[in-house]
């Protein structure tokens, strides 16, 4: 017997319901605490040179975000978000892709931006919005975005990248292109219609997108346990008729592992994959919010013994890769790097104004233009409240 969707479908003749907990997806660790194997698992095939650039990536987004918090409490930057216990999953994702496969970001994946070669001036011009900010001062600290290495310029609303990367992804299929897209979203964006509409059309279509739910166990201070009922985010994959994987979120091999996996799957089927991170936030969700609002500091640190880039580092020098003493002295190093950067950065002049309609058409209509010129009268109109560098106008 087969339903409309010319499915096999198996049939029963007394009434009864499926539980919803009939499906529970099991978690990939691969990694254990103490940087040893799981005994049964096998590490991924990594070279040196892969595991190392994957190594710094983490450690390089952990400084940058210790000191960028830092700098927006002294009123440096107006705004900023870590991805402090995060970093295996955004970095160790980005390590398994093709560097022209489009990444589709919410907005704690600076590890794969990184990973894929944003340079530390390059993240220090954004976060002061300054002249040399490749988007040209509009967008907020952390709204990051390159067209050189693929990583689409994020935006704040959420869940809106979802259904856009369907649409990329299912172009990319047409195009004849042997890549992938891969968006990542938190589970509290999973609650969001345009998730079930974006994975919806990438089942129905086929396109080889990788749906990447870091769930972080609270959406700012809501708890999942509050969010959603059944097996978190993965079970839902199955639902739209997409395969589905979960992994521990703070185990970079298999972050890595899952990810290499879907992308081949997506790569020779043309179908969606959808991936679930579980990975404690131990930061705030942002430098506006104060998590002791909504937990404790018992359950904070009892997930900080869970820190993705500790367990890697041991597994690192257990196998001759990494150099505990060298290493240590190239974060001290690393740390200076950054502040003398940031030096550098907010000292650089804004954009001028007539970037906030640059780009926004190929030229621009009558319409914005009628609008700057009614902007820069303002301006000129009331100097005290606008200070804008000579000339700068």
């Amino acid at each position: 017997m087969t339903n409309p969707n010319n499915a096999t479908i198996s049939t029963v003749h007394t009434a009864d319901f499926t539980s919803g907990h009939a499906l529970q997806i099991p978690t990939l660790r691969i990694l254990q605490d103490d940087g040893t194997i799981y005994p049964g698992a096998t590490a991924p095939d990594l070279d040196q040179e892969t595991a190392l650039k994957m190594y710094h990536s983490m450690s390089f987004i952990r400084v940058l975000d210790e000191r960028m918090l830092a700098a927006q409490r002294q009123g440096r930057i107006s705004f900023y978000m870590q991805c402090l216990g995060e970093e295996a999953a955004t970095v160790g994702s980005a390590a398994a892709l093709d560097d022209k496969d489009m990444i589709m970001a919410q907005y704690r994946e600076q590890g794969a931006l990184r990973y894929r070669g944003f340079s530390l001036e390059q993240f220090m011009n954004q976060l002061f919005s300054n002249e040399k900010d490749l988007g040209k001062g509009r967008q907020m600290p952390v709204h990051y975005g390159s067209k050189d290495i693929y990583y689409m310029t994020i935006s704040s609303p959420l869940g809106t990248q979802i259904p856009q990367a369907a649409g990329y992804a299912y172009a990319q299929k047409l195009r004849g292109l042997s890549n992938v897209t891969i968006c990542y979203f938190g589970e509290g964006a999973a609650s969001e219609g345009d998730f079930h509409a974006g994975l919806n059309m990438a089942a129905v279509h086929k396109a080889p997108v990788l749906f990447f739910c870091r769930n972080n166990g609270y959406a700012i201070s809501t708890p999942a346990n509050e969010q959603f009922k059944g097996d978190g985010i993965a079970c839902r994959g199955v639902g739209y008729g997409m395969k589905a994987i979960r992994m521990d979120g703070a185990d970079i091999l298999a972050v890595y592992q899952a990810t290499k996996m879907a992308r081949d799957h997506a790569i020779a089927t043309n179908e969606p994959v959808l991936l679930e991170s579980i990975a404690y936030r131990l930061g705030a969700h942002s430098s506006s919010d104060d998590p002791s609002g909504y937990r404790s500091k018992e359950e904070e640190e009892q997930w900080r013994k869970n820190d993705p880039i500790s367990r890697y580092r041991l597994w690192l020098i257990a196998k001759g890769w990494l150099d505990d003493a060298a290493d240590k002295a190239q974060i001290e190093a690393l740390r200076g790097e950054i502040l003398d950067a940031l030096k550098v950065a907010e000292k650089v002049a804004k954009p001028g104004i007539e970037h906030l309609i640059s780009d926004v058409y190929a030229e621009p209509i009558p319409e914005l233009e009628r609008q700057l010129t009614e902007l820069k009268a303002h301006i000129c109109k009331y100097p005290d409240a606008y200070p804008i560098t000579s000339g700068r106008m």
